[in-house]
């Protein structure tokens, strides 16, 4: 832009010059075609940069429409962590369930395979969870586990779960709370306390919210439930603002994580489960500002 602004004065002064009057034969000179031709590209310039200034034009392009996290659709077939993803283990449960990318039905997914074991996969996310707070995912499990229960330590351990993680400030939350997530982080080690759990359980009612038995900075949102869908691909949609708030009774931090994971250390079953991809949708509000 400078570079053009120095043409640009540049060209300007030259056909000044050539306009002025001739101090000894006291006429002004008249201008050839050439410079004419000179005067016409410095007035097309000056409309132009007119145009530019006025016009509307945005500086910065606009913030798209959806968030793309987890794209496992596009990865390619025998990899065991799609980009972006990264392992998420706990202390204590060496046994780890299994993941990889397969095709299933043409479509590239993520495949987990859990016997008495329990990890999952993360992947690391800024997303404000008021421009974006509808969540979409699709998957499929071969079997539901018949110990599962949401309300009991041995019975934590669900087929398919996806979860959302939110930033931890500790200078906003209480002393006791503070002394629960440090409690917590010994136990699990680093891993998301403060989260939704978007579960497929064996018997307790869809929209359910409870307290995680193991820590209260997690809330486990029953979305699928029981035998009926199995082995169907299952096409869902939540909205993270409204569950969060109706979970914690407050505004919701911004969104640092998603995570998907099949568990079954405490029944000491197996389940096979599947995860298509995984999006952030902009609210309706936001995208017609």
């Amino acid at each position: 832009m400078r570079a053009g602004v120095v043409a640009f004065s540049a060209r300007r002064t030259r056909t000044i010059k050539r306009w002025s009057f001739d101090a000894r034969s006291r006429r002004r000179t008249t201008p050839t075609l050439h410079e004419r031709s000179g005067v016409m590209l410095v007035s097309a310039s000056l409309l132009l940069l007119a145009v530019l200034l006025i016009a509307p034009t945005p500086l910065f392009a606009e913030s798209p429409s959806v968030i793309e996290v987890g794209k496992f659709s596009s990865g390619s077939v025998g990899q065991a962590i799609p980009d972006g993803w990264k392992p998420l283990t706990f202390k204590k449960i060496p046994k780890h369930t299994a993941y990889e990318l397969v095709k299933d039905g043409g479509v590239t997914i993520v495949k987990a395979v859990s016997n008495a074991s329990a990890s999952g996969l993360i992947k690391p996310v800024v997303i404000d969870p008021k421009e974006y707070p509808i969540v979409r995912w699709r998957w499929k499990i071969d079997n539901v586990l018949q110990h599962s229960d949401v309300a009991l330590k041995e019975g934590d351990d669900f087929p398919a779960r996806l979860y959302i993680t939110f930033e931890y400030d500790a200078d906003k939350v209480s002393f006791g709370k503070k002394l629960k997530f440090k409690a917590g982080r010994a136990l699990f080690g680093d891993i998301p306390i403060a989260a939704l759990n978007y579960i497929w359980e064996s018997k307790t009612p869809v929209g359910t919210i409870v307290e995680n038995v193991y820590t209260d900075f997690a809330k486990m949102v029953i979305v699928e439930s029981g035998t009926q869908k199995v082995g169907i691909w299952i096409d869902e949609e939540r909205n993270i603002y409204e569950d969060y708030k109706n979970a914690f009774g407050e505004e919701p931090p911004m969104i640092n994580g998603v995570a998907i994971m099949s568990d079954t250390d405490n029944t000491k079953e197996q389940a096979t489960a599947y995860y298509g991809d995984i999006l952030f949708q902009r609210s309706v509000k936001a995208s017609a500002r």
